[in-house]
């Protein structure tokens, strides 16, 4: 069985304060599944970059990098720019197999979560 990595990859922001509740998934994750190799990248302005992360892993003998994006909805950047940063890096690492995730925003799950969230701002108001 190959080693597996999960990848939180975010935009970024000039603010690293804008980081906080990916680092706080993270640790969540981390915390529930102690076993799994979970780590955060960025597209920009934050580090580490999505290829530092991945080259990181790969030298630590990890062969499935399973890539979720934090990201509301598939916009341009998950349209056209990570599928090929994800296919260079494919190239550079024939024996790793990429995996990329839909956008974390667009599982029923999290739109769920965020309605609750919603609705409940509205009850307590």
């Amino acid at each position: 069985m190959s080693k597996t990595a999960l990848i939180l990859f975010a935009h970024g922001a000039r603010d690293p304060e804008w980081a906080e509740p990916m680092r706080r998934l993270r640790t969540t994750l981390r915390e529930q599944a102690p076993g799994m190799r979970v780590e955060l990248a960025f597209l920009e302005f934050l580090k580490p970059e999505l290829g530092d992360c991945v080259e990181s892993l790969v030298g630590e003998g990890f062969r499935r990098v399973v890539v979720l994006p934090m990201f509301i909805a598939r916009g341009g950047h998950l349209k056209r720019d990570l599928p090929l940063l994800l296919e260079e890096l494919q190239q550079r690492h024939p024996q790793t197999r990429f995996e990329l995730a839909g956008a974390i925003g667009e599982a029923e799950s999290v739109l769920q979560a965020m309605a609750r969230h919603a609705l409940d701002l509205l009850a307590t108001g």
